[in-house]
């Protein structure tokens, strides 16, 4: 009788040998997937209040690892990275070790945001922070057209020949290589205007258009006023004298806004464009899609001023001087 008995628990405990076998065979092999042959890399980004489940899952959903389930196991029985947040690359099928090496450490890879707007001085300043002073010095040297030849200018910065967008700098990508996908990002937006190299409008080549929408850029700043911004510059070129644009003024003191001192006005800089005739030598910011379209289809309109006079962004565009006088006692009134 005993025997009998002891058949089926025996069976039993044999069962749950074999799926404790299978079970540690599998956990095993999601941990430490050897015949995995990817080595793709992927970039994993970490948020505030991120959970590890939460990493896990988009991991799994790039294919770092298979199981999240085994991940989130291997966190309990090994403890659980202290993940900072940011942006990290990681291997396809990659180990829990590698993955808990990778999340143990800071971010190894930087993001950076370049908005219309934006001087090149301005991105050297965020890779300076980001991905540190050698990387940035480097970038700062390719950034040249005699380093980096450029189909907009022969020689000079590529200051305005960098497209705005989100750029991921990856532990292998190179100062060069960074700065080739940005002028890259530029000619695609060039394209997407119907600006090219050879482009001429009323009598501006196409970089000098690239410097006007530059100033469209910063002068504008909201997309509804870069039309007739544009206009302007047409019209104060074609009437011979200076543009008279602060921010051109500003630019050579690497200052983004603020006020214009008689200082800085009466400061004889290439981009003094109160001292001097013409456009800028050279762009002043990074240019959004919507300038580049206001310098090349510009409305008609003899406009030569302009002035904020709504904190909601409006300007009032006037084309005596009179007019300008009026439109600036009422910003004064609005306290503009």
């Amino acid at each position: 009788m005993l025997a009998l008995l002891t058949r089926p628990l025996g069976r039993i405990l044999a069962g749950l040998v074999v799926l404790a076998v299978v079970a540690v065979g599998w956990f095993i092999l999601q941990a430490d997937p050897v015949f995995s042959s990817s080595h793709r890399q992927v970039i994993i980004t970490v948020h505030r209040g991120d959970s590890i489940a939460t990493i896990a899952a988009e991991m799994h959903a790039k294919g770092v690892i298979a199981s999240p389930l085994a991940f989130r196991i291997d966190s309990l029985l090994f403890g659980a990275p202290q993940v900072q947040i940011g942006s990290y690359e990681i291997s396809e099928g990659s180990s829990f070790s590698h993955v808990r090496a990778i999340f143990g450490s800071p971010p190894n890879v930087q993001v950076v945001n370049v908005t219309p707007g934006l001087t090149l001085h301005e991105v050297e300043l965020q890779l300076a922070r980001g991905v540190g002073t050698t990387y940035a010095n480097t970038f700062a040297a390719a950034a040249s057209a005699a380093v980096t030849p450029s189909p907009w200018v022969s020689s000079g910065p590529l200051e305005g020949l960098i497209g705005p967008g989100q750029y991921i700098i990856t532990p292998h990508l190179t100062p060069a290589q960074l700065l080739g996908r940005m002028t890259a990002a530029f000619d695609k937006e060039a394209a997407s205007v119907g600006l090219t190299p050879s482009t001429s409008v009323e009598g501006l080549s196409a970089y000098q258009l690239i410097t006007g929408a530059s100033i469209v850029e910063k002068e504008g700043y909201y997309a509804i006023n870069m039309p007739k911004v544009a206009r302007v510059i047409f019209n104060r070129l074609a009437r011979g004298g200076p543009l008279q644009m602060d921010s051109t003024v500003l630019y050579y003191f690497a200052q983004d806004g603020g006020a214009v001192t008689r200082a800085m006005l009466q400061t004889p800089t290439p981009y003094n464009t109160y001292l001097n005739a013409g456009l800028t030598p050279t762009p002043i910011c990074t240019v959004s899609p919507t300038a580049l379209r206001a310098m090349l289809h510009a409305p008609a309109g003899t406009w030569l001023y302009f002035v904020l006079v709504n904190r909601n962004g409006e300007m009032a565009f006037s084309t005596t001087f009179a007019e300008q006088l009026k439109n600036e006692r009422l910003a004064a009134s609005r306290g503009l």
